[in-house]
């Protein structure tokens, strides 16, 4: 079980300055709000969106991309040719889906729906899409 503190009203997992250190990142933009058609998010970091994206919108980002809603628009992780990036969001449906110089889309006339957030990264050089686990689901399968 996590090392709860209270801050306030809001409860807040304790973190040591070991951890601290692997969390902070300054290079991360928050767009807090959704992304319609012919709008477009260029970014030399990390991305993350408090809403959807939509088909025609579209986000390029040098590290990571994280939509906490549907992503059904263009995206582009890793755009400076990193394959450690990864994509994810609660519905993912991207129309284009790119990592570092790798692209996929998804296949004509298959509509999937999944019931829980997903995230792509490459792995053995091909892009995968795969249910996202914490690292408490992770440990509790091994």
């Amino acid at each position: 079980m996590a090392n709860f503190k209270g801050v306030g009203n809001s409860v807040l997992p304790h973190v040591t300055a070991i951890d601290q250190e692997d969390l902070v990142d300054e290079n991360t933009i928050l767009v807090q709000r959704t992304l319609r058609s012919g709008q477009t998010i260029r970014y030399n970091g990390n991305v993350v969106v408090l809403g959807d994206v939509n088909p025609g919108a579209e986000i390029s980002a040098a590290g990571n991309v994280i939509v906490m809603g549907a992503l059904r628009g263009v995206v582009h992780a890793g755009a400076g040719g990193d394959e450690n990036a990864v994509v994810l969001a609660f519905r993912l449906q991207p129309t284009q889906l790119r990592i570092s110089d790798h692209i996929t889309r998804p296949p004509d006339n298959e509509a999937v729906e999944a019931d829980h957030p997903e995230m792509a990264r490459i792995r053995d050089g091909v892009v995968t899409i795969e249910a996202f686990q914490t690292p408490a689901e992770r440990q509790a399968k091994s």
